[in-house]
């Protein structure tokens, strides 16, 4: 097994954001979606994506038309992706992906967050490069023989493929989502869910009392709304 799964046995052991804080970041992803590619799923792979994630999260389906329809209004505020780098207590990097409407406000807080928890916010490409930006597919583990698979995708970008409890995870480069999710639908394999997240290339050991310093920045940038993702160098 590879980082990916290390990564993803990580990620599991740690808490999960509320269902409603879940809803509100598709919610977004939603926006942007259609924003961009516009309302039709079969014309737009991104909004297709985003779907298959809501109903991977038990979103309600009225709620998915909802924001759909949202979207469309011109009226809408459009949300624009925007990414934080700085530095944790000890050492330790983050990456911060937010989804925002008011570039200000974000800022502002984050910058907030940092100060309040002896943090650094960092400039551009000050701890990027510390994370692989990847790619993921969730599919069903039925009738998928993972070794095979592994061969069949290499040539569309795949990296690492793997068994997780009863499915089957796809891990590629970010730039390989495209190529994946074309043949995966080409090959009527269903998609559970798929995603994006940076996975860091080291991670660091810290005692609990470290550990206890770093959690208290976490928590403090996770509640936050404009927050989408939080990736960090901490040893989980």
């Amino acid at each position: 097994m590879g980082r990916a799964f290390e990564f993803r046995k990580g990620r599991k052991m740690k808490r999960w954001s509320a269902m409603a804080k879940a809803f509100t970041r598709i919610g977004k992803d939603i926006v942007m979606a259609v924003k961009e590619g516009g309302p039709n799923p079969e014309a737009n792979s991104r909004l297709r994506a985003v779907i298959q994630n809501a109903k991977a999260a038990n979103m309600p389906k009225e709620n998915v038309e909802r924001a759909i329809k949202k979207a469309t209004d011109k009226d809408t505020a459009n949300y624009k992706e925007v990414l934080f780098e700085g530095y944790a207590p000890h050492g330790i990097a983050l990456l911060i992906e937010t989804a925002t409407d008011n570039n200000n406000r974000t800022v502002a807080n984050i910058r907030s967050y940092f100060n309040k928890c002896n943090g650094t916010l960092g400039t551009q490409g000050s701890v990027e490069f510390m994370f692989d930006h990847t790619c993921n597919f969730r599919i069903p583990a039925a009738g998928i023989d993972v070794e095979e698979m592994e061969l069949e995708f290499i040539d569309f970008g795949a990296e690492e493929i793997f068994k997780d409890e009863e499915d089957v995870l796809i891990y590629a480069p970010f730039e390989s989502f495209g190529a994946i999710q074309k043949e995966l639908e080409n090959r009527n394999i269903e998609i559970l869910s798929s995603g994006f997240e940076r996975i860091p290339q080291i991670t660091k050991e810290l005692t609990e009392a470290q550990i206890a310093d770093v959690e208290k920045l976490l928590e403090k940038i996770e509640e936050d709304d404009d927050v989408q993702n939080v990736y960090h160098t901490m040893k989980e």
